[in-house]
């Protein structure tokens, strides 16, 4: 069954390749006019209204006359859809030569989607389908994507013919809510044939939506032939629906309009005959469908319009004619319907093995190798994926072995310096003024023996033993635990200038003065924190103070270079080791 009227179709299609919608200019004459205006003007009208045919033969002949190859290209294509078939023919040939060297990318798929319609409006189905599959070969190629649509669409609607309805109405469905490239106009007309699709599936809900909103937006732009066009398909919904007056009602309004409009199209006026009939038939009103049906012969040897609803025609004259004993009119209707027949037969079996063979494989083709590379970049990333999850995972475990193993090492460092500092003796309980606490075991002075030979002549040896004095009270003393100290404070408060005293340290303690106060702060952090459980359940921060740190940070950097082992490990082994 073909329901779907094509009546703006071919109108969409000549607006898709060249310029698109546009509003009416003045009414001037064509000389008078650019391009650009002449062209607006002819593709805002439908074929065969106004002076469109004068617009298409001035603007070709201006054309030519200017050496214009662009334009006279254009002006073949509007002269095309102002002629009769061999006319037509022959201006779609002039322009596949004309522009057989373009670079355009509308071109040649331009040409052929133009002669498939070509065709089609003239209902010769088998070089419309060759050449829309030609067009959709170098739309592809081109990748001019509107092109490509048009050539889907326009093959879905043969799809259509030969009845599958649901896959029309997937094409249909993508390219009116799925393709932003497509305008409202041309989204209107396909909504109108998607309706008339969802009616051959029974998606009686959908469809009745995009009629009412058809009805809707054509009353509201004042576009006559869009309403009538919706309307009528209301009526088919309505006989659909087995609501056979109501579709009369509507289909009687579309009569009287299509057949006093001079410009309406051919499947406008047969179909809504066609709906008449068949509801007049449900009413069981035969005399009524008959006189429709009739008038629907008429019409075919007038036009020599032949579609597939012409079997029910032609099948319930005859049964008509039958029953009344009219073996005349009954034979004739016979002979009729067996011609009919005949050349729907030859185009519905080309159409049924064309489409498969050179439409529905190739792009099954297309699309299962689109699947293919998708699923192959899919499975890539996926290989890619996991190499980085392997790579990420045998890193976390080289970086866990290696925790592990320092995590040992530290705690061994930790062990052994917790058994030394119990071995340690305190001469004095350590009290909260550190002043009064003495540090169980300083950094061993060195031998001041031969202190001639590592203490520089400037130094006498008297001064070098009076700062070795003061250190040794410094340290025992616990003086190294105040905040602030310098090298230029110490040396003040120990008599002596700053030089002797770095230069004391670094020969008797083999260090600068900084890592000899880190050291000592260090060392007494050790002793205390094994041996004072009070002081080791202070905060960090307070323990850092206590110690003359400025803050945590310097005070657990310090304790790891000093000791190999980090703070919160030595404290966590204090408790193993201790239980406390």
């Amino acid at each position: 069954m073909m329901k779907i009227k094509f009546s703006l179709l071919f109108l969409i299609i000549g607006m898709v390749f060249f310029h698109a919608q546009v509003n009416n200019l003045e009414k001037n004459t064509p000389e008078k006019r650019t391009y650009e205006e002449l062209e607006k003007e002819f593709y805002s009208t439908r074929m065969g209204e106004g002076n469109s045919k004068s617009i298409a033969d001035y603007y070709l002949k201006k054309a030519k006359s200017e050496k214009d190859a662009t334009h006279t290209a254009e002006g073949y294509v509007m002269l095309h859809f102002e002629a009769n078939l061999p006319d037509a023919l022959k201006y779609l040939d002039s322009l596949q030569h004309i522009t057989q060297n373009s670079k355009e990318n509308t071109y040649p798929a331009r040409i052929y989607l133009l002669r498939g319609n070509l065709y089609f409006r003239n209902d010769n189905l088998q070089p419309a389908l060759n050449n829309y599959i030609l067009g959709l070969k170098y739309a592809k190629e081109k990748g001019n994507k509107r092109q490509i649509a048009m050539a889907h669409i326009s093959i879905a609607y043969l799809n259509n013919y030969i009845g599958k309805h649901e896959e029309t109405a997937k094409v249909l469905r993508h390219y009116v809510y799925d393709a932003d490239y497509m305008n409202e106009d041309e989204k209107k007309t396909l909504k109108l044939n998607l309706a008339d699709a969802y009616i051959e599936i029974n998606k009686m809900d959908s469809a009745y939506i995009l009629i009412q909103d058809g009805l809707q937006e054509s009353r509201k732009n004042k576009d006559l032939y869009r309403y009538y066009e919706n309307l009528g398909l209301l009526g088919y919904y309505n006989l659909h629906s087995k609501e056979y007056q109501k579709a009369i009602g509507s289909l009687l309004e579309c009569e009287k309009y299509f057949f006093t409009n001079n410009n309406s199209d051919k499947r406008s006026l047969h179909y809504t005959l066609l709906y008449l009939g068949k509801s007049y038939a449900g009413l069981q009103q035969k005399d009524k469908a008959v006189d429709f049906f009739r008038k629907i012969d008429s019409m075919v040897l007038k036009t020599n319009y032949i579609y597939p609803e012409l079997r029910d025609v032609y099948t319930y004259l005859i049964d008509y004619y039958k029953e009344n004993s009219d073996t005349e009119k009954q034979l004739y209707y016979v002979e009729r319907f067996l011609k009919v027949d005949n050349v729907l037969d030859n185009q519905f079996r080309y159409i049924s093995r064309e489409l498969p063979r050179r439409y529905d494989t190739p792009e099954l083709q297309q699309e299962k190798e689109s699947i293919t590379n998708e699923l192959t970049k899919r499975k890539s990333l996926f290989y890619i994926v996991l190499s980085l999850l392997l790579i990420s995972h045998l890193l976390f475990i080289n970086v866990y072995f290696k925790y592990k193993k320092s995590e040992k090492n530290y705690k061994k460092i930790a062990q052994d310096l917790i058994l030394s500092a119990n071995e340690r003796r305190f001469d004095r309980d350590y009290k909260s003024e550190p002043e009064k606490e003495t540090f169980s075991e300083t950094l061993p002075i060195e031998n001041t023996g031969n202190l001639e030979d590592r203490t520089t002549r400037t130094i006498s040896e008297d001064i070098a033993q009076s700062i070795l004095k003061e250190l040794e009270i410094f340290e025992n003393k616990d003086q190294f635990l105040n905040k602030g100290i310098t090298l230029g404070s110490l040396a003040k408060k120990i008599k002596t200038n700053s030089k002797y005293l770095s230069e004391m340290i670094n020969t008797h303690k083999g260090k600068n003065f900084a890592t000899y106060l880190n050291d000592l702060r260090i060392d007494y952090a050790i002793s205390r924190l094994a041996n004072d459980r009070k002081f080791r359940s202070y905060k960090i921060p307070f323990i850092a103070e206590e110690l003359g740190y400025n803050n945590e940070q310097a005070f657990t950097l310090a304790f790891k270079k000093r000791t190999g082992t980090p703070l919160s490990i030595y404290l966590k082994e204090i408790e193993n080791m201790t239980g406390k």
